[in-house]
C-alpha cells in the first residue's frame, strides 16, 4: 500500500461500541498514577508496542483506548546526554502511526514526523543522539490529518533527559517520591463509558474541549507528597484546551524549568499558563503539611471570545467549577505523615540551564496562523485537510514551504489572524524575544519549543541538525485539530 493510502487511512472506529447502558460516574481521588520508566539504552525493554487496550477511568466501566505496551498512553522514557538512544516502536494496530520525539534536536531522518509513519505490522528502530540539555520532553503520534484522534485516544507519552556532566541543580529528584510527572488532558465520555471525540463544525474550530480532567490516566486524582519541597514535571498534553494553574489557596510554587531545560533561576509564581504541547517543571512547598488542590481557570480561547462555541454548540464544555471563578479541579495533594523531602530550600540559582542564543540573525520569516475562508471555512475544513493555514497555505505532504541552513540564527514572527495558537517547532529549540511589541525576559521563558501566540511573537532560532525534502521538519498549530485541518507547513535544514 503506498503513503497515500496509509495516510487516508480512517481510525475513527478506534473505540469498540458498547452496549446501552447507564451513565458511569466520573469520580476523582484515586492514587496518581506513576507510569512504568524505561531507559532508551537499546535493550529489548526499550520496545514501545503500540496497540488497543482496555482502561478504567470511571467507576463501573471499561474504556477502550489506544496505547503503547499494553496501556493506556506509554510509558515514560528516559535518556541520558551524550547517549545513543534506541527505542523501536512496533505497530500492532491496521492503520498507520509515527512517533514524534517533541522536542528533541533530532536529525529530520528520525524525527517521527507524518513522513515517517509506522505501517501495520511494522517496527521503526530509530538512533537517536542525544546531546541537549536535561529536560521533560514527550513523544505522540503524528500522523498528518488524524493526530488528533491518534493522540486523543493515547499514543502519547512522557521523556525524560538527563545530563550526566552537569553539575547538580539541587532540586528534588527522586522519581516518585518528590519528582512527579504530571501528564494533564481533558477527556469526555458517553453514557456508556467510551470516550467522545469530535474535529468537525465548532470542533474543528476552537480544538476539541471537553469536561473531565485526566493526570497520568487518572481522573482528578490524589497525589501523597512528603513534607518539604516537591518537584512536579508538568506536561499539558491535551488536544486543545490551554490550561491556567494555581494552588486553591493560593500559595507561591516556582517555576525551574521550560520547555527545553532549567531556567537561571527558581521563578516564583501563583499562576502558570501550559498550551498544548508545552511542559514546565515547578517546585512546590509543602513544609506546612496542609493538602490543596491544584485548580485552573477555563479555557475561552476561541473566535469571538467564546460566543461561537456556545453558540453552535460545540465541545467547549468546561469541566465542573469548584468557585465562583469556575475554575475547576485538576487533581489534588496530601502531604504524608511519615515521609519528609531530600530537599527543604530551593537554590538562589540552577546550574545546567542551557545557554542563550546570541548573535544578530541572518534571516527574517514571517508566519500567519489563520483560518482560510473565515469562520465557515474552518468550521467546514475542520479535520478534513482544509480551513486552517499558515500564511495562507494549507499543508500538503508534497510542499516544502521554508528551506533554512544549519547553524545560521534567524528571527521568526509568528501572528495570529482570530484566536492564540500554540505554535510549534520541530527539530530545534526557540528563544522568545519579543511578544506585542514588548521584550521579553528570557530568564522567565528560557528556552521553549511550543509558544502561544496571541501577538506578533518573535522567536530567535537556530538549527543544528539536517532535515532534507524526504524527511523534513514541520512547524504547526499544536492544537491538534489546527493541525490535522491544515495549520502545518514542512521545512528543511542543509
Amino acid at each position: 500500500m503506498n503513503r497515500r493510502s496509509f495516510l487516508g487511512t480512517s481510525v475513527a472506529m478506534l473505540a469498540a461500541p458498547a452496549a446501552v447502558g447507564r451513565a458511569h460516574a466520573a469520580e476523582g481521588g484515586r492514587p496518581l498514577p506513576l507510569p512504568q520508566v524505561i531507559d532508551l539504552d537499546g535493550s529489548d525493554a526499550s520496545e514501545l508496542v503500540a496497540g488497543r487496550a482496555s482502561h478504567d477511568f470511571l467507576s463501573g466501566a471499561s474504556t477502550q483506548v489506544l496505547g503503547f505496551d499494553g496501556g493506556y498512553m506509554g510509558p515514560i522514557l528516559r535518556a541520558k546526554r551524550g547517549q545513543t538512544a534506541r527505542p523501536k516502536v512496533r505497530n500492532t494496530l491496521s492503520f498507520p502511526i509515527s512517533s514524534h520525539w517533541h522536542g528533541l534536536h533530532v536529525p529530520g531522518s528520525v524525527d517521527g514526523g507524518p513522513q515517517l509513519f509506522i505501517p501495520p505490522g511494522e517496527t521503526w528502530a530509530p538512533e537517536l543522539e542525544i546531546d541537549q540539555p536535561a529536560a521533560t520532553y514527550w513523544y505522540h503520534s503524528h500522523i498528518h490529518r488524524q493526530t488528533g484522534p491518534q493522540v486523543y485516544y493515547g499514543l502519547a507519552g512522557m521523556m525524560l533527559i538527563d545530563d550526566p556532566d552537569a553539575p547538580g541543580a539541587g532540586l528534588p529528584s527522586s522519581y516518585g517520591t518528590d519528582d512527579f510527572p504530571l501528564a494533564v488532558q481533558d477527556r469526555g465520555f458517553d453514557q456508556n463509558g467510551a470516550l467522545n471525540y469530535s474535529s468537525s463544525g465548532p470542533d474543528g474550530m476552537t480544538g476539541f474541549r471537553t469536561d473531565q480532567i485526566v493526570v497520568n490516566g487518572a481522573i482528578r486524582p490524589l497525589a501523597e507528597v512528603p513534607k518539604g519541597m516537591v518537584r512536579l514535571r508538568i506536561l499539558n498534553a491535551s488536544n486543545a484546551r490551554i490550561y491556567d494553574f494555581k494552588f486553591e489557596d493560593g500559595r507561591t510554587f516556582h517555576q525551574v524549568a521550560s520547555d527545553a531545560g532549567l531556567l537561571p533561576a527558581p521563578a516564583p509564581r501563583q499562576t502558570l499558563q501550559l498550551a498544548p504541547g508545552e511542559r514546565a517543571e515547578v517546585v512546590v512547598d509543602f513544609s506546612d503539611a496542609k493538602p490543596v488542590r491544584l485548580l485552573s481557570a477555563p479555557d475561552t480561547n476561541s473566535p469571538m471570545g467564546g460566543i461561537m462555541s456556545f453558540m453552535m454548540g460545540g465541545s467547549g464544555n468546561q469541566p465542573a467549577a469548584v468557585n465562583r471563578r469556575d475554575e475547576f479541579e485538576v487533581m489534588s495533594f496530601e502531604v504524608s505523615a511519615t515521609k519528609t523531602g531530600a530537599v527543604q530550600s530551593l537554590p538562589a540559582t540552577l546550574a545546567g540551564a542551557p545557554r542563550l542564543l546570541t548573535g544578530e540573525p541572518v534571516r527574517k520569516r514571517r508566519l500567519d496562523l489563520s483560518v482560510h475562508g473565515g469562520m465557515m471555512g474552518g468550521m467546514m475544513g475542520g479535520g478534513g485537510g482544509g480551513g486552517m493555514t499558515i500564511s495562507g497555505q494549507s499543508m500538503d505532504l508534497n510542499v516544502i514551504n521554508q528551506e533554512a541552513q544549519i547553524g545560521q540564527t534567524e528571527l521568526w514572527e509568528i501572528t495570529s489572524a482570530s484566536m492564540a495558537h500554540p505554535f510549534h517547532i520541530h527539530g530545534t529549540s526557540f528563544q522568545v524575544v519579543n511578544v506585542g511589541g514588548k521584550a521579553v525576559d528570557p530568564a522567565t521563558f528560557g528556552l521553549k519549543d511550543v509558544v502561544l501566540v496571541r501577538e506578533p511573537t518573535q522567536v530567535l532560532i537556530q538549527f543544528n541538525k539536517k532535515a532534507d525534502k524526504r524527511t523534513p521538519y514541520m512547524y504547526h498549530c499544536h492544537i491538534l485539530e489546527h493541525e490535522d485541518a491544515g495549520m502545518m507547513g514542512q521545512f528543511t535544514v542543509a
